[in-house]
């Protein structure tokens, strides 16, 4: 193997390094930048928007039969065949439910929007049925038109209420936080149709 002192191109290429490297001053420090002068004077930056805080009133319509449906299921759970244990575990249910300001039905109740996502039946216990209840509720009317808030929750169907935590939302909803009390005005035992009382209060900028 040629040494660098019988190799003058080797030779050569340590020699340029070192002068490269006296040059630079031979500095260099990793993910530091050094601060630059400027002879413009900075902009004050603006404050941050003020948190406010939201309430919302308005009713759900969860209809799984009849002609125009707004919940599906598209998953079937295989049956289970235990004593106490809830048939429907596993079945998945997606739902683009109506959002309205009244509990009557949408042609007499004002549209203000719809709860879209989806309802999996996630409890195997028949005593205390429970839903992984994961949507979207999207805004349809006045200045919330455009904006949504998002909702990701165990749903205890049988309880006379339930709390629902908000995790988030868009527009007028910005990184909104906090929750919705959920309660079932009628529920029809033949359909299964149901509309649901959503209280929601919400902090948000």
């Amino acid at each position: 193997m040629a040494s660098f002192q019988s190799n003058p191109f080797l030779l050569f290429l340590l020699s340029l390094m070192v002068v490269v490297a006296s040059a630079s001053g031979g500095e260099f420090t990793l993910g530091k930048e050094k601060p630059t002068r400027s002879t413009k004077k900075e902009k004050p930056t603006r404050s941050p928007k003020k948190e406010k805080s939201t309430h919302l009133h308005f009713y759900m319509h969860d209809s799984n039969g009849g002609r125009k449906p707004t919940a599906i299921r598209v998953v079937q759970g295989p049956p289970l065949n235990l004593p106490g244990s809830n048939s429907n575990f596993g079945d998945v249910f997606v739902m683009d439910d109506p959002l309205t300001e009244g509990p009557k039905s949408t042609s007499t109740s004002k549209l203000v929007g719809r709860a879209q996502g989806l309802h999996v039946f996630a409890s195997r216990d028949s005593a205390d049925t429970a839903l992984l209840l994961t949507t979207n509720l999207v805004f349809t009317e006045g200045k919330y038109n455009g904006s949504t808030l998002s909702i990701l929750a165990r749903d205890a169907i049988f309880a006379p209420v339930r709390e629902l935590p908000v995790v988030g939302g868009t527009g007028e909803f910005r990184l909104a936080r906090g929750y919705a009390l959920l309660k079932t005005h009628s529920f029809n035992t033949n359909s299964s149709n149901a509309v649901l009382d959503l209280d929601v209060h919400v902090m948000h900028y």
